[in-house]
């Protein structure tokens, strides 16, 4: 109906352990809800590397769609790196290795398929990789009028619940506010993976605890302070902190084949 509010997103049942899926977006286009279902199920393994996807007559009677509208999806899932077409060989699952992780729906898609510890790894080890020398830089690199930016979504989080779209959204425009006062362009284009990161975690487990709530803002608000006063060390120091707070959060970081640097 319009003007209600929706309903709030739930967490669903999947029958594998250590698994939560996350509702997914809505698609805008037959082929795109083709190439995300087709996507989604070569991430959950339900079509494996190097199998041969099913002929067009039998995909298209499956998805209800066009010839047309199924070359489309395939042609979007190719670009992403998922499959590969040959003649007389057909559509096959490329390996895991040739995806393209850094494409949003990619990373949406892992999202929908389910999160468990090693996809939270997976992400921190990049954002470990880029976001403290991006805190860095904005320390050495910002404007003035990039302060108030941070602080505003400091207090954003203050004021909404832990487990709200609000906290989340804000805590994410945070890093991306951050990604983009280092004056890297590059930087700022891992947003999706941050966001594929935040959300995740989130889902997974808010920090809901009174402490972990503090804990998480003071964190956050450590690494604004650090870039007001153009420290980039303890602002590079004060981003490995957050990042491993949610590792923790979760026990990812008590894998013994992960570490931090």
């Amino acid at each position: 109906m319009t003007g209600t509010t929706p309903p709030p997103r739930t967490e669903q049942q999947d029958p594998r352990p250590k698994l939560v899926v996350i509702p997914a977006g809505r698609t805008h286009s037959n082929h795109a809800a083709v190439a995300r279902s087709i996507g989604i199920g070569i991430i959950a393994a339900h079509h494996a590397e190097g199998m041969t996807l099913p002929n067009d007559a039998e995909l298209t009677a499956r998805f209800g769609v066009s010839r047309t509208v199924l070359r489309e999806s395939v042609k979007t899932l190719v670009a992403k790196g998922l499959l590969s077409t040959k003649a007389r060989i057909g559509t096959r699952v490329r390996e895991r290795s040739a995806w393209n992780m850094f494409d949003p729906d990619v990373l949406a898609w892992h999202l929908d398929a389910g999160v468990d510890k090693r996809l939270l790894r997976d992400l921190a080890d990049i954002r470990l990789a880029v976001e403290p020398r991006a805190a860095e830089l904005a320390a050495l690199r910002r404007t003035p009028s990039v302060i108030p930016q941070l602080r505003a979504s400091i207090e954003r989080m203050r004021a909404s619940p832990s487990d709200s779209d609000d906290f989340t959204d804000a805590d994410l425009r945070l890093h991306l506010d951050i990604a983009t006062a280092s004056a890297n362009p590059f930087m700022r284009s891992i947003g999706a993976v941050i966001e594929a990161a935040l959300r995740a975690s989130f889902v997974l487990s808010a920090p809901v605890d009174e402490q972990e709530r503090e804990r998480s803002i003071a964190a956050h608000a450590r690494i604004v302070d650090a870039i007001a006063a153009s420290d980039p060390q303890e602002a590079a120091a004060a981003m490995v902190g957050v990042i491993m707070n949610g590792l923790h959060r979760h026990g990812a970081a008590e894998d013994s084949n992960w570490s931090q640097p």
